[in-house]
């Protein structure tokens, strides 16, 4: 962890004092350091624990909310970056400001501080102490009873995340979020591997037998209605809500608006597409094996993965193991602090100023904003313990305010030239009044699950801002503004690996279901026929691809 900090300083000094170098890591970020602050940025111990525990309790369904995400990454790559690379945006507020007016910016600021100072950041904070406490029993180390150690752990945590953030800015995050990033895919790979060994008493190909024939039906990820996430899910709500985290989320997109090219863009947000269809064999396979070593007798389904790991790693290695739950955790919070942080200086304080701050005073506002915000989320953290189901409910839901909105917003605004402001305005009030309704009033009367929801939304609110599009269109129409901050030329093996990635997808569903790993007779011929397809497929495009680009 030392070594983190010391890399992630002696990279940032004297580069973060200006509004790009802070903000934006000064438009410089590599496809590796977008790739790995990606990576680290939305896998955190919450995943860990919650996905191998949800394949321990029920199936490998919930992969679908990882699995999925590599199709919203080849949208962000595709559409959706170039045109905010060509406009040279620091936020996505900033964005809609442009495209409708101030008012659309300042309703959208508003949805993101509440939701990440409210709810992300303190919830982040708490599941991440939760986990070391589980993982390392903090309490029995310190003598400290639950909640004063359950403090203790919050405030080590968010300080030492919270000084990546305030100090160094978005090139510090990404670059700690890379290295500590390494460290994840070495453990996430090691425990499954451990895992089939001693599933295996010491071999491992009789371990991976075991795994594949014993219970085949816990590797199944076509989910049914009972299962965590049902198999429709994927082809309605869950498509508009991972378009939404990966393309439109400020805490997520902002590395990849530091880009020193699109091309290097491009090849980040592909290259953490390949990163999410791993999650399942590093972050679910774990869980799987952990129902074969001990059977369904845990009281939660939550200490499945934490008494894998304690039993599996040497204990040479479990310091190793905590500074890589601790970085997964760090990135996570001192993501979001930092967009926050920007959200604030950006879009609250520098339009309120009438825009003329000077750089130095920017980053500054932005430093004591994220001391600010980091402060009230150790306050808040730990109040997650004393009314634990009330408060994971609300965000669980929370999120559901302002992800289908902003969405819908941006596709409409992006893709239309005379739809108004009003559009816009309209669809946010809409959106956050109708689904509170279903949430908390009407939930009971309202059975479907609520990912059909989100699609049935977003649809509603396309809808709303075209008719008003058609009712009061802009009189003059809206043209995209193209700043040449970054080199705008395009990867030219982006299309064709976007298509390897997809086929990774669909090649992934059909692993895990019944067609091949679920079955009760193992492999099915259909399975190697398809699979056997899209390796056909796929070399077709990289001929061809490689054949235009004269690369052989």
């Amino acid at each position: 962890m030392g070594l983190v900090g010391f890399v992630s300083w002696y990279k940032t000094r004297g580069t973060v004092e200006d509004r790009d170098g802070y903000f934006l890591a000064g438009r410089g970020l590599g496809a590796t350091f977008i790739a790995g602050s990606l990576l680290l940025t939305n896998l955190s111990a919450e995943q860990l624990i919650g996905l191998n525990g949800s394949a321990y309790g029920f199936n490998m369904s919930s992969m679908a909310w990882e699995v999925t995400a590599a199709v919203a990454t080849i949208a962000m790559a595709l559409i959706f970056l170039p045109r905010y690379l060509a406009g040279a945006f620091t936020t996505l507020p900033q964005f809609l400001a442009d495209r409708f007016d101030d008012g659309v910016r300042r309703m959208s600021v508003v949805l993101f501080m509440l939701g990440y100072g409210l709810v992300t950041i303190p919830s982040v904070l708490y599941s991440g102490s939760i986990a070391v406490m589980q993982l390392f029993d903090v309490p029995g180390l310190t003598g400290l009873d639950y909640v004063p150690a359950l403090i203790t752990t919050v405030i080590v945590i968010g300080v030492t995340g919270a000084i990546y953030a305030v100090l160094g800015g978005l090139k510090a995050v990404a670059i700690s979020d890379t290295i500590n990033g390494i460290g994840l895919l070495i453990i996430g790979i090691l425990i499954p591997v451990l895992g089939l060994i001693a599933l295996g008493g010491g071999d491992f190909a009789r371990g991976l037998a075991t795994l594949t024939t014993d219970h085949p039906e816990k590797l199944n990820a076509i989910g049914s209605s009972t299962d965590p996430t049902p198999f429709g899910t994927i082809f309605t709500g869950m498509i508009f809500a991972n378009l939404f985290y990966w393309c439109t989320n400020q805490y997520v997109i902002q590395r990849t608006l530091g880009a020193k090219s699109l091309a290097e863009g491009q090849k980040g947000v592909l290259a953490s597409g390949f990163f999410k269809i791993m999650v399942p064999f590093m972050m679910m396979i774990p869980g799987v094996i952990a129902y074969h070593l001990y059977g369904p007798g845990f009281a939660t389904i939550d200490q499945a993965y934490p008494r894998l790991a304690n039993d599996l790693l040497p204990i040479w290695l479990a310091g190793f193991f905590l500074a890589v739950l601790l970085g997964a955790v760090f990135s996570s919070f001192n993501s979001l602090l930092n967009s926050a942080a920007t959200l604030f200086a950006l879009d609250v304080y520098a339009p309120a100023r009438g825009g003329k701050v000077d750089d130095k005073s920017l980053v500054r506002i932005a430093k004591i904003a994220s001391v600010v915000i980091a402060l009230f989320s150790f306050t808040v953290a730990p109040l997650l313990h004393f009314a634990e189901a009330g408060l994971w409910q609300v965000i669980r839901i929370f999120t559901g305010f302002y992800n289908i909105p902003t969405i819908a917003i941006v596709i409409v605004g992006l893709f239309t030239a005379r739809v108004p402001a009003l559009g816009a305005k309209i669809v946010i009030v809409f959106h956050v009044v109708t689904y509170g309704l279903l949430r908390f009033v009407f939930d009971d009367v309202v059975t479907l699950h609520f990912i059909h929801q989100y699609a049935l939304l977003f649809v509603a609110e396309v809808a709303i801002m075209l008719a008003v599009g058609y009712w009061k269109p802009l009189k003059e129409a809206w043209r995209f503004t193209t700043r040449d901050e970054v080199d705008l030329t395009e990867w030219r093996f982006a299309k064709p690996l976007a298509v390897t990635l997809f086929s990774c997808v669909v090649g992934l569903y059909l692993l895990f279901s019944p067609l091949a790993l679920a079955s009760t007779g193992g492999f099915s011929t259909m399975f190697y026929a398809l699979g056997s397809a899209l390796v056909i497929v796929n070399l077709a495009i990289w001929g061809i691809a490689s054949r235009r680009a004269g690369t052989g």
